[in-house]
């Protein structure tokens, strides 16, 4: 028998969402695609003239369609020029906020059950950008090593840019664990098992990206990897913010750094380039980028299996 001990799965309990799954995951499905119309405002906005003039100088007339796909890898490439990414990467704040306002307002659960702590705040976000540096560094050193990629500096590299993008990961990667870890999982796991909590905050997670550029099966489970290995780090700290740090650098380190599509996205401003040098998805992750790779999924095994050991020795996972 399994039994977690998480304070926040016990603050969760005493909320007033339902206690039914299928019940939570309606609510949370509303509730994410209010957030995805907020968090789509600013992007909208600066994407409708540039998205009209691709369309135009693809000979589309008035009334005529184009295929999903297309019309996905059109608004791909109009997205990716810094003054519209940045931008979109900061209005996930909205994310934020409405999972917060519903938790709190909606669920009448405290910000504390979504692991909104002041105690070791900043020392637990500095650990957590550190381990989310070495995760990702590990993935791409294991891909060269292996003949997967080639690694190569970049010259008249604009740091004040990858600044900026620092920016936008910090309130990303923030947004997608409060909407997934500190909402989701900690909503269903205050009602429900451990296992559950888990497992529905993973599937929500990587199918969230089914839209992007890439994605696919293999994609699927490595995004799920992820989810689960940020779920057992949050219930290990007992808070939200060591997760936030990991994913924010998970993604800058990825995109700024080493150069890689984050999550199928367009290439972007970093210190170092890592390109493809073999023809197989397995190794690469193809189109989405390095985290639908094999590499991937071995380095997020691993640290998922230390994770769950910490766990155990902490006493905060019990197997009888």
């Amino acid at each position: 028998m399994l039994k977690v001990r998480s304070g926040m799965f016990e603050e969760s309990s005493k909320s007033h969402a339902s206690p039914k799954l299928i019940s939570m995951i309606v609510a949370f499905i509303i509730v994410f695609l209010v957030m995805y119309l907020f968090e789509g405002i600013v992007p909208s906005i600066l994407t409708v003239k540039p998205m009209m003039e691709e369309f135009a100088n693809m000979g589309l007339k008035e009334g005529e369609t184009i295929s999903l796909s297309e019309s996905m890898r059109v608004a791909n490439k109009v997205s990716a020029p810094p003054a519209i990414m940045i931008p979109t990467l900061i209005s996930t704040v909205f994310g934020t906020i409405i999972s917060m306002v519903y938790c709190r307002f909606g669920e009448m659960r405290s910000l504390g059950s979504m692991g909104v702590r002041k105690r070791k705040l900043v020392p637990h976000y500095l650990i957590g950008l550190g381990i989310g540096t070495v995760l990702m560094t590990a993935i791409v050193l294991l891909s060269a090593l292996f003949g997967a990629q080639k690694i190569s500096f970049c010259s008249g590299v604009n740091f004040g840019l990858i600044g900026l993008y620092w920016i936008g990961w910090f309130f990303q990667g923030m947004s997608e664990e409060f909407i997934f870890r500190g909402y989701l999982m900690n909503t269903v796991g205050g009602k429900h098992n451990f296992i559950i909590a888990l497992t529905v905050s993973s599937l929500a997670f990587a199918l969230a990206h089914a839209a992007n550029p890439g994605f696919g099966p293999f994609v699927l489970v490595n995004l799920a990897l992820f989810a689960v290995f940020a779920g057992l780090y949050m219930i290990l700290t007992d808070d939200i913010w060591g997760g936030c740090a990991i994913h924010s650098i998970w993604n800058c380190t990825q995109g700024n750094l080493y150069g890689i599509s984050v999550s199928g996205t367009n290439e972007m401003e970093s210190v170092m380039k890592t390109v493809a040098d073999s023809d197989s998805k397995l190794l690469t992750g193809g189109a989405f980028g390095i985290e639908g790779s094999i590499f991937t999924t071995i380095v997020l095994l691993a640290a998922s299996a230390i994770v769950l050991y910490l766990m155990k020795k902490k006493g905060v996972i019990e197997i009888s």
